[in-house]
């Protein structure tokens, strides 16, 4: 994945950031003093593309990452930024499994194990694997990096990720796993080296969860072998017994079912929208339910969390909602005064995805290398 020689960092290199969705790619670029420099994306791969960098706002077809990529690519390099100048590419993976539950470098044995987590996340993995393979076809010297979107949860206890299922399944990947990793690892990292001992963390927007965060670490999570377990969410039902699945499933089918409880359900079918700023403008008693059923499953879920690490002490909101959504926010916080968390242990966190990943591409190109290791 990388050619030769010192990867370090100095201040005159850059870190991009890659984040590939189904049929979107964005893009960040980050000094060496971890500053976003400039940002970007292409959305609607595969058809009426818009590609927006920068100043730049253009309308035109790319049929796929690597042509939406090197759309990106050839802008950057048109406004001063040739791949020349980075130190390393950055991803975001949405699955790294059982097996991978740290950041780390790029090799042909990672990818392999990468695309082995497709069957866990075949909406994700894919398209996190073709932006980094477009990439080292473009630029086969450049180091790459991956975040994984699951690793902040793989210390949880085995009691907190097991089903009660036979072995068989449990062997063959059927577990809880939790997302929105990254997110959490950069709203500890705002902490400093003192994150409250107990937090109850909570990342609230279209796609949302809680996480219980024990001296930094993850110990409890509310999604589970997908993201579609734990909260209700902009198009997510959130938490709903196996049984009624299947029996949507039956009159369904299984492709029907999984869209219907992904993309048709949460706000948007008990308000008939997914945005909660649209529900909260609407005001009708369906809107006014949707947003009681968001809080009200929250505080629910967050008992669970704060049961998870035997108390808590502070509380954090970050995503869309969780830092925005002033009323909703303190709703769930009327929700839980139970808990007697004082409002100046109440944090609002902006959501820093992007910055840790260049975070962890700068920490493993700054790690020596064991001689003739993969680079």
């Amino acid at each position: 994945m990388t050619g030769d020689g010192d990867h370090g960092l100095n201040s005159q290199q850059l870190i991009l950031v890659l984040n590939a969705g189904s049929s979107s790619l964005k893009l960040a670029v980050f000094d060496a003093q971890l500053n976003k420099i400039l940002a970007g994306q292409v959305s609607e791969i595969g058809g009426a593309s818009q590609l927006i960098l920068g100043g730049i706002n253009v309308n035109t077809p790319l049929a796929n990452h690597q042509r939406a990529l090197s759309a990106l690519l050839q802008q950057l390099n048109d406004q001063g930024l040739p791949l020349s100048q980075f130190s390393a590419a950055a991803h975001r993976v949405v699955h790294g499994g059982a097996g991978l539950t740290q950041p780390l470098r790029l090799t042909a044995a990672t990818l392999d194990e990468i695309e082995a987590c497709i069957p866990l996340a075949p909406l994700h993995n894919p398209h996190n694997l073709a932006a980094i393979r477009a990439l080292a076809a473009l630029a086969p010297d450049l180091p790459q990096t991956a975040s994984f979107d699951t690793a902040f949860h793989a210390d949880n206890p085995d009691v907190a990720t097991r089903y009660a299922i036979p072995q068989t399944w449990h062997t063959k990947g059927i577990r809880r796993y939790g997302f929105h990793g990254i997110s959490y690892a950069a709203l500890v990292h705002s902490f400093g080296a003192s994150p409250p001992p107990r937090l109850l963390a909570c990342h609230l927007g279209n796609g949302a969860s809680l996480c219980a965060i024990r001296n930094g670490k993850s110990v409890a999570t509310t999604m589970g072998y997908s993201p579609l377990d734990g909260l209700t969410m902009g198009t997510r039902s959130g938490g709903i017994d196996g049984t009624a699945v299947l029996q949507i499933a039956s009159e369904l089918g299984i492709g029907d079912t999984a869209a219907l409880l992904n993309t048709r359900s949460g706000l948007l079918a008990l308000g008939g929208q997914s945005d909660m700023r649209a529900l909260e403008t609407a005001d009708t008693p369906e809107t006014r339910f949707a947003i009681e059923h968001f809080c009200y499953w929250a505080a629910r879920h967050a008992g669970s969390m704060i049961a998870a690490m035997g108390g808590i002490d502070a509380i954090a909101f970050t995503g869309g909602i969780g830092e925005n959504a002033t009323a909703l926010r303190n709703r769930i916080l009327n929700l839980l005064v139970w808990t007697q968390v004082p409002p100046d242990r109440v944090h609002i966190i902006k959501a820093d995805e992007e910055r840790q990943i260049a975070r962890d591409a700068q920490q493993l190109l700054a790690a020596p290398q064991p001689p003739n290791s993969p680079q």
